[in-house]
């Protein structure tokens, strides 16, 4: 078999990519798995482990949860409710939501983050900390 100069880098080409097939099939029935991932778990504290990156820290020991802070629902306000029927918008303390937007809106005791549910002419419901609240249209 005659092989011209030309014609060897694609020879070799298929034959590296016939070998590489080879081997990743021969991986795959081996381990019986397509891909191996780590997992890395944070350690609580000393006794379950330590960071592999920086061991000599303890900031993952030294998280606390943060706390859930309380919102009066009384500091939303609704001033107005506008748009054509098919899209209503939302004035909650002074920003503007439609339905199914996100955002933090300022109350007296902080930001508070909310998401608009549903707005109808006289109120609207919001999801405030994993509860859903109704808000009734500020009267004139």
């Amino acid at each position: 078999m005659n092989i011209s100069p030309k014609q060897l880098p694609s020879l070799l080409l298929a034959i590296i990519l016939t070998l590489a097939g080879k081997v990743e099939a021969e991986n795959k029935a081996s381990t019986g798995v397509g891909t191996i991932r780590s997992v890395f778990v944070l350690p609580n504290n000393p006794k379950d482990g330590r960071d592999p990156f920086f061991p000599e820290t303890t900031r993952t020991m030294d998280m606390t949860p943060a706390a859930v802070h309380t919102v009066e629902i009384s500091s939303l306000k609704v001033p107005g409710i506008s748009g054509p029927p098919g899209h209503l918008l939302a004035i909650i303390n002074n920003h503007t939501f439609a339905v199914g937007d996100e955002g933090d809106v300022l109350t007296p005791a902080g930001r508070v983050n909310l998401r608009c549910l549903e707005i109808n002419p006289s109120y609207v419901l919001v999801l405030v900390n994993g509860q859903v609240h109704r808000i009734s249209l500020d009267a004139p």
